[in-house]
């Protein structure tokens, strides 16, 4: 991997001593060297090569010295490490240096072979933080995409035996589906329609994490939330109950002008479920995700659900009705179900 090094100082015959010494790493690709003649012109090439790796810099430099030169490298690079280079190796300058952000310290006349040494172990250090600052982003980036109740077991021991284990649980699942995005997303620009959508998701994320439960998955303009721990069902349909009012409240104006008011269908679902990582091991794609009755049943409350209304099963109905508000809706008749169901609306 080329280390590329920006060399500060206002000697002109450095950089022609530096590219003699250092001419077979040069040509190997081992080296990138770039020159300035003080501390602003580095600055500029800092700006202007945001790859630098390491900085020689000398201490005693017209318009901006090293010294100062010092102060101002951490808002521009915080990855970037220097060496000063310098003639003043006074204990008084290496310890300003050093309390400025310096990593180390070599003293004039050079000896490149210490000095080679030196910008090895720089280097090493650059690539180690820069490694480091790598799997941090990864991370954020993969809690964008993965539940943290995913990314906590995987980073349990013993996660690669557990990866296709299962599990049966007792849990809730509620569906939330905005009513009619799907027709709205065929008029609207695709940015306005992602950011429409994306806006309403994360306001019902935040509900529901706020009530104990965790998102399953996005379909299109539904979401998937499991409630798992005790008085699961009571926090699935307060979540639920706050999703609504939030999305009742909100508004928004098309590009068009015209102004459009959400609204959310919800079915709710309790009882015993699989839980486990579903998906081809083959194509490493895997959904740890709940399945089973209890989850179909909640998808086709949701689906039988009008504009704002919470649907349950009378079952449900019984355990809530001394907690929460209901009213009856009727029966409908589901899907792989062979009697119809008796179903009842969350009013409050």
């Amino acid at each position: 991997m080329k280390t590329r090094i920006l060399v500060v100082d206002d000697e002109p015959d450095l950089e022609l001593l530096i590219k003699q010494k250092f001419r077979r790493q040069i040509r190997e690709g081992v080296y990138e060297f770039k020159f300035a003649a003080n501390g602003q012109e580095a600055l500029d090439c800092i700006r202007d090569n945001p790859d630098l790796d390491i900085i020689l810099s000398d201490i005693n430099m017209p318009v901006m010295d090293g010294l100062t030169l010092l102060t101002k490298l951490h808002e521009l690079n915080s990855v970037l490490k220097t060496v000063m280079v310098s003639a003043y190796g006074d204990m008084e300058n290496i310890r300003t240096a050093m309390n400025r952000g310096a990593f180390d310290f070599v003293c004039k006349p050079v000896d490149f072979t210490d000095l080679e040494v030196t910008m090895q172990k720089t280097a090493s250090h650059v690539q180690q933080l820069r490694e480091t600052l790598r799997a941090i982003q990864e991370n954020n980036i993969l809690k964008m995409y993965v539940d943290e109740t995913v990314i906590n077991f995987m980073a349990r021991p013993g996660f690669e035996d557990r990866l296709m284990a299962s599990e049966t649980v007792e849990a809730t699942v509620a569906f939330i589906d905005i009513c009619g995005f799907t027709a709205l997303s065929e008029v609207l620009p695709a940015p306005t329609v992602v950011t429409l959508l994306n806006n309403y998701f994360d306001q019902m994320v935040k509900e529901i994490i706020a009530q104990g439960g965790y998102i399953d998955k996005f379909m299109g303009d539904a979401v998937m939330a499991v409630f798992r721990g005790e008085f699961h069902l009571d926090k699935a349909i307060d979540a639920a109950l706050s999703v609504r009012t939030l999305i009742q409240n909100q508004q928004d104006t098309l590009p068009d002008g015209t102004s459009y008011q959400p609204q959310v269908s919800i079915g709710i679902n309790t009882g015993e479920m699989v839980c486990g990582n579903i998906g081809s091991a083959s194509l490493r794609r895997l959904d740890y995700t709940v399945i089973g009755d209890t989850v179909n049943v909640s998808q086709r409350l949701q689906g039988a659900a009008q504009p704002n209304q919470i649907i349950i099963t009378e079952a449900i109905y019984q355990k809530v009705k001394e907690s929460f508000q209901c009213q009856a809706v009727g029966e409908l008749k589901l899907k792989n179900k062979a009697k119809p169901v008796m179903t009842y609306e969350v009013v409050a």
